[in-house]
């Protein structure tokens, strides 16, 4: 389990709360506590704790951007509307195209069959030619 961020110390401790605030961007937070980001990346190879602070970070960011996305929803905004219906909406309808599934599972049909299918349709072509 993660240890407390009391556990990250110095500079560390200010990446880290920097990384929150720029919402994950390592840039903007290297420069506000003056590191470079070979050295958070180095950090984040050689420190265990810190590592598995900084990867919460995607999902505090995620959680910001549904918390704006919902307040734009409440004042009524149709345009995040209708991009809340698109994406979550989807089982209950709320698509514009048609999402089909490519993947084939398993079949129980041979190549005999499918050459045995084959033949058919040539021959009612070839019948319907001589009609």
């Amino acid at each position: 389990m993660v240890k407390k961020l009391k556990a990250l110390r110095g500079k560390k401790k200010l990446m880290y709360e920097a990384l929150r605030s720029q919402l994950g961007v390592v840039t903007s937070a290297c420069k506000l506590v003056g590191i470079s980001r070979q050295t958070h990346y180095r950090w984040l190879r050689e420190d265990e704790n810190y590592k598995a602070w900084v990867e919460q970070i995607p999902d505090i960011t995620l959680d910001f951007a549904e918390t704006a996305l919902l307040k734009q929803i409440k004042e009524g905004n149709t345009t995040a509307i209708i991009f809340y219906l698109k994406t979550k909406g989807k089982q209950r309808g709320y698509i514009e195209r048609q999402e089909i599934d490519t993947k084939i599972t398993s079949s129980n049909i041979t190549v005999d069959d499918f050459y045995q299918a084959y033949e058919e349709l040539r021959k009612e072509k070839d019948t319907e030619r001589t009609d």
